[in-house]
């Protein structure tokens, strides 16, 4: 018998929605079936009541899963390698050195020497007439920032840090004045807590009278802990005041050399050379007759001029760099004080600073190393005199020298320069974390 399409296309759909419907009873509504292999039956510790001794009265338990032992063994471990990770990154942040922060403005042109020339740091923008220019790098355990420039102003630098360090002119009154006005600012932020620690890179005045910033120091009542002086002043103790190098004159754009292969290998045309200014009634005006009585104004570089001028033109600085790098030796008489920038640029070039070795007027230290004692402690090897008169015995013995001897001496030169700048970079990080993170 012939069933109809219709018929057994409305069976075929009953039989799907009986077969659903089955399904889903048993899904919500029948009671499970339970396999041994899916279910473990816990007994009893003692028989419920209703029970004959030897009976079962089994109990559902939780489903069984038989890799569950490996996986709690799993996760057991897994968390202890995790716990031994976290304890051995404990140790690590434990033994690793602890880092302190140290921002340090630049309120006077030394500070450029400070930051370029001994801490050998950068600063962005690299234009050297910019209005704000910053840095920062890592000395020892300290991490250095560095502000400065026209348009670091008191209120609107970024103080993330409570120790500061502050470079200050005091040559002058209009000096001292402008950095009174600092200090100023500074106690106050040490007063409201926003600074705990304070130490002055001070450009002290010529005749070292700088008794204006004793009352800033801590030992006198103040809050200045360090002072970093210019100059061989009677202060230095090397406790709480420490004697600075005055450095190359970067008010006037001195850069930073870097010594190269031609700058000591090179045969220099020029004995000396002196380029400055001529004061009457100095001994500057006998290094100038000397070298002309003498027929040796024709082997050395000079240019006198009568009066001091605060800047330089590019051209004369270019004539200026030009002299250090062809002259074996580079001539430096004293000024208002015996230590000059001339010494120092001298240094960066490799030519040997014949250093008119007298004391100066003025309330400077007097003692038996004095003048240029830091320079002397740390072993310069210049040439001393007492007296120009000695100056043409000197330059005989130059001619008599070989280029071999000259290059290598150039080099004991270069080598003794960056070595003391070096000194001085861990001189100065060693003070400050030993005075600022010892006081907390």
């Amino acid at each position: 018998m012939k069933i109809p399409k219709r018929k057994l296309f409305l069976l075929i759909i009953f039989a799907y929605v009986a077969f659903s419907l089955y399904a889903a009873y048993n899904v919500f509504f029948s009671t499970k079936v339970i396999s041994r292999v899916h279910r473990v039956v816990k007994k009893e510790t003692g028989a419920p009541s209703g029970v004959r001794d030897g009976g079962a009265a089994p109990f559902l338990a939780e489903d069984w899963n038989p890799w569950e032992d490996e996986q709690v063994e799993y996760n057991s471990a897994l968390n202890k390698k995790r716990e031994a990770f976290k304890q051995r990154l404990g140790r690590i942040d434990k033994n690793k050195p602890q880092r302190y922060r140290v921002q340090i403005w630049g309120k006077a042109a030394i500070g450029l020497y400070l930051w370029e020339h001994i801490l050998e740091g950068l600063l962005n923008p690299t234009d050297k007439v910019a209005q704000w220019r910053e840095g920062e790098l890592q000395s020892g355990k300290i991490d250095f920032s560095f502000y400065t420039g026209p348009a670091v102003v008191q209120g609107h630098v970024p103080l993330d840090m409570n120790s500061l360090v502050l470079v200050l002119n005091g040559r002058e009154q209009q000096k001292v004045s402008y950095s009174t006005r600092w200090l100023e600012h500074v106690q106050a932020m040490v007063q409201s807590h926003t600074v705990s620690h304070v130490a002055v890179v001070l450009l002290g005045n010529e005749h070292c009278n700088n008794d204006w910033i004793g009352p800033y120091l801590k030992r006198n009542g103040g809050f200045v802990e360090l002072l970093f002086l210019v100059y061989d002043s009677p202060w230095v103790n090397d406790k709480d005041v420490f004697q600075w190098p005055l450095g190359v004159a970067t008010y006037r754009q001195f850069p930073m050399i870097r010594p190269n292969a031609q700058l000591i290998t090179s045969n220099r045309p020029y004995l000396c050379n002196f380029l400055g200014t001529v004061y009457k009634n100095s001994s500057r005006e006998t290094l100038m007759q000397v070298l002309k009585q003498s027929g040796l104004d024709q082997e050395c570089i000079t240019t006198a001029r009568e009066k001091w001028l605060p800047q330089e033109t590019e051209d004369s600085l270019r004539r200026y760099q030009t002299a250090l790098a062809q002259s074996e030796l580079t001539l430096c008489p004293v000024g208002i004080n015996t230590e000059c920038y001339r010494i120092y640029e001298a240094c960066s070039y490799g030519s040997v600073p014949v250093v008119e070795d007298v004391l100066t007027p003025g309330t400077c230290a007097a003692g038996p190393s004095s003048p240029l004692r830091l320079l002397k402690a740390a072993g310069a090897p210049f040439i001393f005199i007492s007296d120009w008169k000695e100056l043409p015995a000197i330059l005989e013995r130059e001619r008599g020298m070989s280029q071999e001897q000259r290059v290598d001496r150039r080099r004991r030169l270069l080598e003794w320069y960056a070595s003391f700048r070096q000194q001085m970079k861990e001189r100065f990080t060693e003070v400050i974390e030993e005075t600022f993170i010892k006081n907390g």
